[in-house]
């Protein structure tokens, strides 16, 4: 398909003015199986301890970290001075959309762009995503093949971003969230995907089709959405036995399935039919705390999302539909409280932004929003870090710094355990061993 060739293009989109002035020029350096040594003031290498070590050396061969020595050594060019600043590990967001950005022309883009563009306008988000210290991504719902080829042409290295783990198209119902809706009925027959379905036979196709498609995750919409443009509220819209169904046959197929849900219903239709996260998680109740702490499932908040669409839905600018700026007005600003409830009641929180709502490269700012909502600095840097790379699987390549992990390291000046706003203030960015940023 033309995609591939397009997807190894796609760095020449990286230099477009308005993006160039969003971060400096990449530094890609060293250069494959060379040695570099990351000299670290402080150093938070496990998240989860919390511990802050003081003038350490990382060293570094190929993509992975194979020591830590105390003191600073090193020589020569490959030589990372970070001795004045705050070391931690590469930051992880659980839900972003890196092919697509809201905006007044949303809608129309839909019926503008084909899959090929939207690869291309995700290497640039994908970039301004890894400058701002994210490191790993998991993108939930987007076309399977803007979204895959963008992954598979960072994996190669045609594109610089952020590792994705991608969802592809969200299986969803006819005429629900994550359908298209409110467009010409012949335009939405052409623009429908093979992951919307209808019973539970038919779902299971639609998960097995994601599969063969490239889907390394399974992501559902259990609810109505807030960007459906559908007056069709925020409740559940699979029944229990679609979604019986889409668990069952993902796990059979090794992928998690992750659930977009708003309403109580729907996320504790989706819990008790054995569904490994949520996303958003608005309306949940002490029913829903009681199921997650039982299952063991991840709660993504989003938090971010709520507050970007009650702010543009509240705004003489807001370019949102009559349906979609109801139910933006209507949820959006209960999340913080969600967020706090959950927390409060124990439920494991992984950071996700939903970040394609908002701006691409603001990731960070859902940082300040996790500790308005209860969380400490330290609990957010774990759910960006260690929680995330359990919840996403990959606990034994990222959320920690250690010997036989990948080199994905991040930086800042300031102390992120005092203000968590300066990880919005990134200084340096290390994407397995490789340098792309260094203030």
């Amino acid at each position: 398909m033309k995609f591939v060739a397009l997807a190894a293009a796609a760095v020449l989109a990286l230099a477009t003015p308005s993006q160039a002035q969003q971060g400096p020029a990449l530094q890609a350096f060293p250069a494959n199986g060379e040695t570099t040594f990351v000299q670290a003031g402080r150093l938070l290498a496990d998240p989860e301890s919390g511990v802050v070590l003081r003038d350490k050396t990382l060293v570094i061969v190929g993509n992975q970290i194979t020591e830590i020595r105390d003191g600073f050594v090193g020589e020569g060019p490959n030589v990372v001075d970070l001795r004045d600043s705050f070391v931690l590990p590469g930051l992880i967001d659980s839900h972003v959309h890196l092919t697509s950005q809201q905006n007044p022309n949303a809608r129309i883009q839909v019926v503008t762009r084909d899959a090929a563009d939207s690869a291309m306008v995700g290497a640039g988000y994908a970039r301004l995503t890894l400058m701002a210290g994210f490191t790993t991504v998991a993108d939930l719902g987007g076309d399977n093949d803007a979204v895959f080829a963008l992954r598979d042409g960072i994996a190669r290295g045609d594109v610089p971003g952020p590792r994705v783990i991608a969802s592809g198209s969200a299986v969803s119902i006819h005429g629900g969230h994550g359908d298209i809706n409110g467009y010409r009925d012949d335009i939405m027959h052409l623009l429908s995907s093979e992951s919307v379905c209808s019973g539970p036979e038919d779902c299971m196709r639609a998960v097995r089709t994601q599969v063969r498609s490239g889907a390394d995750i399974i992501k559902i919409t259990a609810t109505g959405g807030v960007l459906s443009n559908t007056a069709a509220g925020l409740a559940q819209q699979f029944t229990d036995a679609e979604l019986a169904a889409i668990v069952e046959v993902a796990h059979r197929m090794g992928r998690q399935v992750t659930a977009h849900a708003h309403g109580v219903d729907g996320i504790n239709a989706f819990l008790r039919a054995g569904g490994d996260s949520i996303e958003h998680g608005t309306y949940l109740d002490d029913e829903s705390i009681r199921l997650f702490r039982r299952e063991g499932v991840y709660l993504i908040p989003t938090l971010l999302a709520g507050d970007f669409v009650a702010r543009v839905a509240a705004s003489p600018t807001n370019f949102f539909t009559p349906a979609q700026t109801a139910k933006a007005l209507e949820a959006g600003p209960k999340m913080l409280d969600m967020a706090r409830r959950a927390h409060e009641g124990g439920v494991r929180i992984a950071f996700g932004t939903d970040t394609g709502v908002s701006a691409h490269g603001d990731n960070a700012q859902e940082f300040a929003l996790l500790v308005r909502a209860g969380l400490t600095p330290l609990e957010a840097i774990q759910a960006a870090t260690v929680v995330a790379a359990e919840h996403l699987r990959i606990a034994d390549q990222a959320g920690l710094i250690a010997p036989g992990r990948n080199a994905d390291i991040v930086a800042v000046a300031g102390d992120p355990l005092t203000d968590v706003t300066t990880l919005e203030h990134m200084a340096f960015v290390m994407k397995g061993g490789v340098v792309y940023r260094n203030d």
